[in-house]
C-alpha cells in the first residue's frame, strides 16, 4: 500500500508537468497562429493603402511636371507677347520718325518754292542782256572746258552792263529722287558761281542762285538726248537799267556727253 501510494505520488508531478508543457505548447501554437493571422490581416489591409499612396505620389509628380510645363509655356507666351509689343513700339517709333522726316522734307520743299517765288518776283524788274547754258555729264557737277568757254563769253558783257545781276539756275534729269536732284542742281550751280567769282570777279551779291532740280526740264526726260540737255545750268545776265543791250545775246551752249547707258 505504501509502495503504491509512493509511486502514485511520484508520478503525479510528472503528469502535471506534461500537462503544463502541452498547455504551453498549445498556447504557443495558438499564439503563433494568431500572430501569422494578424500579420496576414495587417498585410492585406496595408498593401492597398501603400499602393494607393504610390499612385498618389505618381499622380502628384505628374501634376507637378504638368504645372511646370504650363508655367514654362505661359512664361514663353508672356515673353513672346512682350517682344511683339516691343517690336510694335519700335515700328511705331520708326513710323513717327518717318512722318517727322516727311514733314521736314515737305517744309523744306515749301521753303524752296517760297524762295524761288520771291526771286522770280524780283526778277520782274530786270530784263535779259545775255544768256547761256552749260551742260554736265550724268551725276557730274564739274565744269568742262566747253562750259568755261561759254561762261567766259557771257562774262564779256558784264563790263558794259549797268545795274546788272546774274541768275544761275541749276537743273537735272529725272533720274533719282527729288531731294538728291535738288542737291545736285545746287552743286552744279555752285560750280558756275565759284568760276564767276574767282575767274571773272563777279561780286557774290550780284548772283542769284536758283536750284531747280528736275522741276524745269527743257526737254523730255524719256529720251537719252532729252535727259542730257536737262543736265544743265542756265546763266542769265540781266539789268534793271534803261541802258544796255536791247536783245539778249545767246552764247554758245556748252555740253558734256553723258554715258551712253543713260
Amino acid at each position: 500500500m505504501q509502495s503504491y501510494e509512493s509511486n502514485y505520488l511520484g508520478k503525479e508531478p510528472l503528469n502535471r508537468m506534461k500537462q503544463l508543457s502541452l498547455t504551453l505548447m498549445l498556447a504557443l501554437a495558438v499564439a503563433a497562429s494568431i500572430g501569422c493571422t494578424t500579420k496576414n490581416y495587417v498585410r492585406q489591409q496595408t498593401t492597398p493603402l501603400i499602393n494607393k499612396t504610390n499612385e498618389l505620389d505618381d499622380l502628384t509628380a505628374q501634376n507637378s511636371k504638368a504645372i511646370k510645363d504650363v508655367d514654362q509655356r505661359a512664361q514663353a507666351g508672356i515673353q513672346n507677347a512682350q517682344n511683339a509689343a516691343n517690336q510694335a513700339d519700335q515700328k511705331a517709333l520708326a513710323a513717327g520718325q518717318s512722318a517727322d522726316k516727311a514733314q521736314m522734307s515737305a517744309n523744306t520743299a515749301a521753303q524752296r518754292v517760297d524762295t524761288l517765288t520771291n526771286t522770280v518776283v524780283n526778277l520782274d524788274n530786270y530784263r535779259p542782256v545775255a544768256e547761256t547754258s552749260v551742260h554736265f555729264g550724268f551725276n557730274k557737277d564739274n565744269l568742262t572746258r566747253e562750259a568755261r568757254e561759254a561762261i567766259d563769253q557771257l562774262a564779256e558783257s558784264v563790263a558794259s552792263t549797268k545795274g546788272y545781276i546774274i541768275t544761275v539756275e541749276g537743273g537735272t534729269d529725272s533720274v533719282g529722287s527729288a531731294d538728291y536732284n535738288y542737291e545736285l542742281s545746287q552743286r552744279r550751280a555752285d560750280a558756275v558761281i565759284q568760276y564767276l567769282a574767282s575767274e571773272k570777279n563777279i561780286p557774290a551779291y550780284k548772283i542769284y542762285l536758283i536750284g531747280l532740280g528736275k522741276d524745269k526740264p527743257v526737254e523730255s526726260n524719256k529720251t537719252r538726248d532729252g535727259r542730257a540737255k536737262n543736265r544743265r545750268v542756265d546763266i542769265h545776265l540781266m539789268t534793271n537799267s534803261g541802258s544796255g543791250t536791247e536783245t539778249p545775246q545767246a552764247s554758245p551752249s556748252a555740253s558734256a556727253n553723258p554715258p551712253s547707258s543713260m
